[in-house]
């Protein structure tokens, strides 16, 4: 018999990065150029048959743009698991506030152990690469591994890049560390601290990131969420 498993999963970034277009392409498979702004927030539910014996039941979270300094957001955020942190590649000023959003994430919710929910970088719109990417764009490898993200990756919901992927490797970093913690709770003796290491993608993942370097962008007017 097959066990269920409930993960929620936040979506952040800055208002217009994409988040509504990809949830909208990964649990729809359809994508629009002209859905409004969220406003406070929506959920979508994906499930999938994880292995023989899981299926999960994913709820995407979708945080509006402008609720960042928001007190509403400690309430979003309550029993995540994980999430999305979205910027848009052709606009440098959301890759500049990737930094407020992990941030607050890890201000609001955290593992069971006190430790960050494994977030996912999400360099979202590189389908656009005819804007050039930012000069002042870091490498973001490094960058995402400083950061205490899992992995990251170049996605595009317009051109359906790699959100299956990204998905992916976020639950696998989710249900890893929720095994990990039943293990060591039941190996470990009575007041002991546990402490998990970071986990990271599988390197087969990051090969189908498309991205060795990032090192040209520019930023670009106007923004279609």
């Amino acid at each position: 018999m097959q066990r269920e498993r409930l993960l929620k999963v936040l979506v952040i970034g800055d208002l217009g990065v994409g988040k509504t277009s990809l949830i909208k392409r990964y649990v729809h498979r359809v994508f629009s150029q002209h859905y409004r702004a969220t406003i406070g927030v929506d959920f979508a539910l994906k499930m999938l048959s994880w292995d023989q014996k899981t299926v999960v039941r994913l709820q995407l979270w979708d945080i509006a743009g402008q609720e960042r300094y928001g007190n509403m957001t400690r309430v979003y955020y309550r029993e995540a698991v994980g999430a999305l942190v979205v910027f848009d590649m052709t606009r440098l000023s959301t890759f500049q506030a990737v930094l407020k959003w992990k941030e607050d994430l890890d201000s609001k919710v955290a593992l069971s152990n006190g430790t960050p929910v494994p977030a996912v970088l999400l360099a979202n719109k590189c389908d656009q690469r005819s804007h050039g990417l930012c000069p002042k764009l870091p490498k973001l490898e490094n960058f995402s591994r400083q950061c205490g993200f899992v992995g990251w990756y170049e996605t595009s919901a317009k051109d359906d890049t790699n959100i299956d992927a990204a998905v992916t490797c976020l639950v696998e970093s989710i249900m890893a560390a929720e095994d990990e913690r039943a293990t060591a709770a039941r190996d470990e003796p009575e007041g002991g601290v546990l402490v998990l290491p970071r986990l990271d993608c599988d390197a087969k993942e990051k090969e189908r990131r498309g991205c060795s370097g990032c090192a040209s962008l520019r930023p670009r007017d106007g923004d279609n969420e």
